[in-house]
């Protein structure tokens, strides 16, 4: 086993922590960190240190923000009738980057997994249910992966809002089974949202 210097071993480690980063990516981005000069380093650092004030969930949509206004939550700019439910706020920026889709978002933030111990109660839905009740949506898209998880979150949140008497639907055509949003191509994602249908 190979005895990196403490510093370098817990870069490593921490690298690893990144989704689809295992020990050897870890290690070949640690030594590329090592050739870079000392300004970017602390540039990268300043950067890293400053996430947890600088960006925060929108309190009403749960999208990104880094200062006190949401433009995912601009009226001026949206279509407040749709509201699309996803499951990261990262998903918001892979629906917009179509051009197809000028409604609000919601994210839940989390899929049912009751392997997992991800039951009802982390989709915060008094959250949701307070903003449907205080709007004017009238149809609900449910953008969620299309996996086990995000079919079974999709299929109780139908259920959950029924008799709300709104619209409800979920992307069309073009996702293959078992896909994670944002390994969808734009076009695929596009008419997935033009094509939604009645679910």
């Amino acid at each position: 086993m190979v005895n990196y210097p403490e510093e370098l071993q817990k870069l490593i480690n921490h690298l690893k922590k990144l989704p689809g980063v295992g020990k050897t990516t870890a290690e070949r981005f640690a030594f590329a960190l090592l050739k870079w000069k000392e300004a970017e380093l602390q540039t990268l650092g300043r950067c890293l240190a400053a996430l947890p004030a600088n960006i925060k969930p929108c309190p009403d949509c749960g999208c990104l923000i880094s200062r006190n206004t949401c433009r995912m939550c601009d009226l001026k700019e949206r279509d407040s009738g749709v509201i699309c439910i996803i499951s990261s706020p990262k998903d918001a920026y892979l629906i917009e980057n179509t051009g197809i889709y000028r409604g609000l978002y919601h994210v839940i933030d989390s899929l049912l997994s009751p392997m997992e111990g991800r039951g009802i109660e982390k989709l915060h839905l008094e959250k949701l249910e307070a903003r449907l009740d205080k709007s004017s949506v009238k149809e609900v898209v449910l953008a969620l992966d299309s996996t086990l998880e995000g079919d079974a979150t999709a299929l109780f949140l139908k259920n959950h809002l029924q008799p709300k008497n709104l619209k409800i639907s979920r992307l069309a055509f073009g996702l293959p089974v078992g896909s994670s949003l944002e390994y969808i191509d734009g076009g695929t994602l596009a008419r997935a949202l033009s094509g939604r249908q009645n679910f």
